[in-house]
């Protein structure tokens, strides 16, 4: 007997649902989740939060109506289960409350705002199910959000070490990358920041051990999707495609060197995301660098998933 459910992931710069059935306990642990509904709209909940500390009035706005529509959709779908969990923006800002307080309103649940380390564990949850016979344990899954990136290392059997650290693509664009493109030192003291802190997460894992590099959220798939020359955005050709560091760094390269108008004009970028990309492309070039990995397998199943297996 199936079970459907409702999975809400709330980022920093995006917020996205799931309304899936979980298979039969029966069928096995590789049977997969039988999607409904995956939806993703950017409303920038972190806008400022790395500056000012606090969540800005109009990103809890923004969240509420996306969140509002959800809710609906839940209700039409007829989830039996709902959990929305929240991440790096709502950890950090003084005004939690208030957005805890929209959200128990307008979906009638309250958000777990998540610790890093659980995040990182639903994370590794959702990408690590299905993934290909050719990518080998033990694996470095990398969740890169808008405000932190979860590294998780571990096998098929589960999660053997995880940590967070505040290198999400939003907070590191507007920490560092102010010009439109920006200067080579800005990219010069982004990248420096993003490798203090990689090194520090490779070491504490330890990420450097393992044989595959898995790469989860939006920086991953649009930089994949711009490798692989799609003409528009296909998540059944980006998931579990295998790009080399070669190609990312080339991809990279190009991002920090177009201005915003240019990146909006690349056929596979969501337009929330044209100002943050290149951060976020910054962090994994910076990674696979640091960890010495020759390429990373993109997953479109992510915490999304993990939230929604949580459910069972």
């Amino acid at each position: 007997m199936t079970t459907r459910v409702a999975a809400i992931d709330c980022g920093t710069n995006s917020i996205r649902l799931l309304v899936a059935d979980l298979p039969d306990p029966s069928a096995g642990p590789r049977a997969p989740l039988v999607d409904l509904t995956r939806r993703m709209e950017i409303v920038r909940l972190g806008q400022g939060v790395d500056r000012t500390g606090r969540l800005a009035p109009e990103a809890i706005e923004r969240t509420r109506v996306a969140l509002a529509d959800y809710a609906a959709e839940i209700e039409r779908l007829g989830a039996e289960r709902v959990r929305m969990c929240a991440t790096s923006a709502s950890r950090d800002a003084e005004n939690a409350g208030d957005f805890r307080a929209m959200v128990e309103r307008t979906l009638g649940v309250a958000p777990e705002v998540v610790t890093g380390d659980e995040e990182a564990r639903l994370s590794f949850t959702g990408a690590v199910r299905g993934l290909p016979a050719d990518a080998e344990p033990p694996y470095l899954v990398v969740d890169i959000g808008g405000g932190s990136t979860e590294f998780v290392v571990g096998t098929r059997s589960g999660v053997q070490a995880a940590i967070s650290m505040d290198i999400g693509c939003v907070r590191m664009t507007e920490r560092h990358l102010h010009g439109d493109p920006p200067g080579l030192d800005e990219i010069a003291a982004a990248q420096a920041d993003i490798a203090v802190a990689v090194d520090r997460a490779l070491a504490a894992v330890p990420g450097r051990e393992v044989a595959t590099l898995v790469g989860l959220a939006g920086s991953v798939t649009t930089v994949v999707a711009i490798a692989q020359g799609l003409t528009e955005y296909d998540p059944e050709r980006i998931h579990h495609a295998r790009v080399s560091y070669d190609r990312v760094a080339d991809v990279t390269a190009d991002l920090l060197a177009k201005t915003r108008e240019q990146r909006l004009a690349i056929p596979v970028m969501h337009p929330g995301r044209a100002d943050v990309i290149g951060a976020g492309a910054l962090v994994l070039r910076v990674i696979m660098e640091r960890a010495g990995l020759p390429s990373v397998v993109a997953s479109e199943h992510d915490i999304l998933d993990g939230i929604a297996w949580s459910l069972a």
